[in-house]
């Protein structure tokens, strides 16, 4: 079986936010990746990283015993990187994709993986230009891993739905509230994964695809959520980027109670009830046209129901969980989201205000900074 590092202290967290290049003046983005990251501080708290995309650079916190430290990196990071793209002439922005933004005049990053992905998949690779988040949080043992990526699972198309920040695609609106997903729909490996239900039956499944030659290893399975076997993390990946970091820290909090809620579920071993695919599937879709404004299936009800109302009973059921996490202050801000509108519906606002894909880049680029 797979080796893994399911092993050490329990929720833990580091996030991960793919962040936007662009030129100052234009605000399209800029192909700036590699004088970036020569700029970087080797002591810089994290790090920061090359994307697929020469326009795309990533930020990723240390492991951290909690979100609020977490959220003190990440802070740190994107002021960094913020202050080192203002000295030549480019800004920082964060949110799923560019509103305007054209994937055609993209360079890919010189790097063995992503010059091997481009090649491998072409067009499918080429035309990826979408920006997203993705939490770790530990957990001990390979058996409860899957059992709360399984967990999770049934929640992707709610977790989307709070996150979604992409209604503009290639300087149109989409009428989408998440228009990065049917993007990143045309990878292989991604969406919904599998239920699992254990380790041996991932483990041998994994295998099975690295032998047959499909993937060089497990880190080519992009599912929304995934067990992380040399992290020792389930990675939740489903999230559009945010462009406010409050709101990051706010999707990782409930990730994290998430986690928790299922881990004590398996320690009490109550049997992991399976979710259909073509559900949840469905439910994501759903999601990804309106975010939180439309309706979803409720697993337990078989009804129709509010993507809001889901959001709030949710946020009941981990309330204590978030206290024993210490993150109930960072989760509070999913009430933001859903009072004031995710940030599609605030991109949407902006766009209103003045029909102009620059100021609303600009605009994306001043919240990521403040």
């Amino acid at each position: 079986m797979l080796k893994h590092e399911f092993t050490g202290t329990p929720f833990t967290i580091g996030v991960e936010e793919e962040l936007m290049i662009m030129d100052a003046d234009s605000l399209e983005l800029a192909q700036e990746i590699e004088a970036i990251l020569d700029a970087v501080p080797e002591n810089a708290a994290g790090e920061v990283k090359p994307e697929l995309m020469q326009s795309v650079l990533e930020v990723a916190t240390e492991p951290c015993p909690d979100v609020r430290t977490a959220g003190e990196q990440l802070a740190g990071l994107r002021r960094e990187v913020a202050e080192i793209a203002e000295r030549r002439g480019l800004r920082i922005g964060a949110s799923g994709t560019h509103p305007s933004a054209l994937w055609e005049d993209q360079l890919i990053v010189e790097r063995p993986r992503y010059r091997e992905l481009a090649e491998g998949l072409g067009y499918i690779a080429r035309q990826e230009l979408i920006f997203g988040t993705h939490v770790h949080v530990a957990v001990n043992g390979p058996n409860k891993a899957v059992y709360v990526a399984d967990g999770i699972r049934q929640y992707l198309p709610l977790l989307l739905g709070l996150s979604s920040n992409s209604p503009f695609w290639r300087g149109a609106e989409t009428g989408m509230m998440s228009s990065r997903t049917p993007v990143f729909r045309a990878f292989p490996r991604v969406g919904i994964p599998p239920h699992y239900g254990g380790w041996e039956i991932y483990s041998r499944r994994v295998e099975l695809m690295m032998k047959s030659g499909a993937i060089p290893d497990y880190t080519y399975l992009w599912f929304d959520v995934r067990p992380h076997p040399n992290l020792g993390t389930v990675e939740t990946r489903v999230f559009d980027q945010q462009t406010r970091l409050e709101h990051t820290l706010a999707l990782a909090a409930l990730t994290a109670a998430l986690v928790h809620r299922f881990a004590a579920l398996f320690d009490a071993q109550e049997p992991m009830v399976e979710a259909p695919t073509e559900l949840v599937d469905d439910n994501k879709v759903r999601a990804a046209l309106t975010g939180m404004e439309g309706e979803l299936i409720d697993f337990a009800t078989e009804r129709e129901v509010s993507a809001g109302d889901m959001a709030r009973d949710l946020l009941s059921e981990l309330r204590e969980h978030a206290q024993e996490l210490g993150c109930a202050d960072e989760l509070a801000g999913i009430e933001d989201l859903l009072e004031r509108g995710t940030g599609a519906r605030r991109q949407l606002r902006m766009w209103k205000r003045r029909k102009d894909m620059r100021e609303l880049a600009r605009e994306i680029a001043e919240a990521t900074r403040a």
